[in-house]
């Protein structure tokens, strides 16, 4: 399945031409308080309003759909969610069986989505390690083919399409993107954006959890280094080590990696829900967080694009981020 970057690269053209029609070409908004906060045009990609609620559902179509014109019956995935959601919606499209391998700790938004889109779940306890043993010990039983959620060219390709798209919506617009900012979980969503953005000039930055930094360390390293995920809101950031093919493609072309924590998460969150009314899930909204951390340009206005990844998120946790902090409840009660 590996390919070299040379292979993948022209495929996010490729895969926006076969994609056009079957995923929703998700609108850019803005909004002039979070262009202040950031000192910069900050133009956002509404992935959260994408099928399936997430930008997976372009990797995932792409490489279901491929398989499936391949003759494959049946496909399995594991994820934390919005990957599994995507690969089950796929293969419902192409009338494919699908299998997704979820952790026991998966938010119940995602394991009911997957269940509703045909796909029998699995669960496997809280690690990459266990779920992708899983999923290749139900590959081996079946016959039916792992779409990794991150390791895969066609995901990666599918993915860069939002990238792409805002890339593209920016210039139409008159306000071309200087940088490009993505939330990163196993590195696919920003390897796409680095190949959509490929001989632009855009500086394409990466965004990790704290703790949950196995870019980052990788490319000071030279070589993919794994982590022990710290616990962090952004459920859909933690994989253990950046995907291999995701590496290989980042490693000389992405600008930088912000890492940001739960705090500028959930402002970001906040930010994104009061200010675009939309709803984002902390994943997502990692993005703007990352974004609000970059250093503005003291001689020019820039325009910074933000993939907004995904929304699928519990109510619960909607109503614990949107919830007043005792510090404003103790600087409202002294204003009274």
């Amino acid at each position: 399945m590996t390919r070299t970057v040379g292979q993948v690269r022209p495929d996010v053209e490729e895969a926006s031409h076969w994609l056009a029609g079957r995923v929703v070409r998700t609108p850019v908004l803005r909004s002039p308080v979070i262009d202040e906060l950031a000192g910069a045009r900050v133009l956002l990609k509404a992935e959260n309003l994408q099928n399936g609620g997430s930008y997976k559902m372009r990797g995932a179509l792409r490489a279901v759909g491929r398989l499936a014109m391949a003759g494959h019956t049946g496909v399995i995935a594991q994820s934390t969610g919005n990957h599994a959601v995507a690969v089950a919606l796929a293969a419902r499209q192409h009338g494919l069986a699908a299998t997704v391998v979820l952790p026991v700790d998966a938010a119940s938004t995602k394991v009911d989505r997957a269940r509703a889109a045909g796909a029998r779940v699995v669960f496997a306890g809280t690690s990459v390690e266990e779920r992708v043993a899983v999923a290749d010990g139900l590959s081996d039983e079946s016959g039916h083919t792992v779409v990794d959620a991150y390791d895969h060219p066609d995901v990666i390709a599918g993915q860069g399409t939002a990238s792409l798209e805002l890339i593209e919506d920016a210039e139409r617009a008159g306000t071309p993107l200087d940088a490009l900012v993505v939330p990163v979980g196993g590195g696919g969503g920003v390897a796409g954006a680095c190949l959509a953005a490929a001989g632009s000039g855009i500086e394409v930055y990466g965004v990790e959890p704290v703790g949950c930094d196995s870019l980052a360390r990788s490319l000071a390293a030279g070589v993919r280094v794994p982590v022990a995920p710290a616990p962090t809101i952004a459920d859909g950031l933690r994989p253990s080590c950046v995907g291999e093919l995701p590496f290989a493609i980042v490693r000389d072309t992405l600008r930088g990696v912000v890492r940001v924590d739960d705090d500028e998460i959930a402002a970001a969150f906040r930010l994104i829900l009061t200010e675009l009314k939309v709803l984002a899930e902390p994943s997502g909204s990692a993005g703007l967080a990352g974004a609000l951390r970059l250093a503005p340009d003291r001689d020019r206005q820039r325009t910074v694009g933000v993939v907004l990844t995904g929304g699928n998120v519990e109510a619960a946790l909607v109503a614990r981020l949107m919830a007043p902090r005792s510090a404003d409840l103790a600087e409202e009660g002294a204003a009274a």
